[in-house]
Parts: structure tokens; sequence; C-alpha cells
């Protein structure tokens, strides 16, 4: 079983940087490869971004391509998203998630497995 915890988003204005953290409990957090999801109000949530296991595989939605990047310490059992040129569309509940169902289906959030609780990321024009 894995536990998340990310860490506290924030207010930034638009063009501005912000890093958000996710912490895991567990002693297999390597074997999960790791996604970002984030939800703005009346929106589904929708994949950001993802890490494998090892570090060595990362993916990203094209809305952020470019802009955010998602990295990995497996020593530490933490996944960072720094994310850069922030815009006012990336406003939204970011929830970081765990799943082993499979690198191929890393954009689908129904086969993520452990979430966590989620943190508000505001970006103001």
């Amino acid at each position: 079983q894995v536990q998340l915890v990310e860490s506290e988003g924030g207010l930034v204005q638009a063009g501005g940087s912000l890093r958000v953290s996710c912490a895991a409990s567990g002693r297999t957090f390597s074997s999960y490869f790791i996604g970002w999801f984030r939800q703005a109000p009346g929106k589904e949530r929708e994949f950001v971004a993802a890490v494998s296991g090892t570090g060595g595989n990362t993916g990203y939605a094209d809305s952020v391509k470019g802009r955010f990047t998602i990295s990995r310490d497996n020593a530490k059992n933490t996944v960072n998203l720094q994310m850069t040129n922030l815009k006012p569309e990336d406003t939204a509940v970011y929830y970081c998630a765990a799943n082993s169902a499979g690198w191929l289906l890393r954009v689908l959030p129904a086969t993520y497995r452990y979430w966590g609780q989620g943190t508000q990321v505001t970006v103001s024009s």
C-alpha cells in the first residue's frame, strides 16, 4: 500500500513558477509509476504528467509540455512537478497518484490505485 501526500500549492502570477511535491510512504514506492492530474471547477480530472518507477520515462499532456517537468527521487520517496510559465488555465487542484497497471495506461485516472488529497494551485492573470 502507498500513501501519498502533496505539498502545499499556492497562488502565483501568470508567467511565474511553482513546484509541488508528492511524498510517499511504503517500501515499494519504486514499483509504481506516479502521475499528476488536475481538476478545475466544473471540469473532469485530467492527466498532467507521469514518471516511471525508475524515473527513466516521463510523459506529459500537450497542454503542459515544455513548461512542466516531472521528476522523482526514490531514495526520498518523492516526486516533484516543476511548473514554469504558468497560465491562468493551469489553475486547478493538483493530485498525485500511484499506478502499477502499466505505463501505456498512464493518462487514465481510473487506472490509478492510490491518490493524494490534492493541493490547490491558482494562477492569477
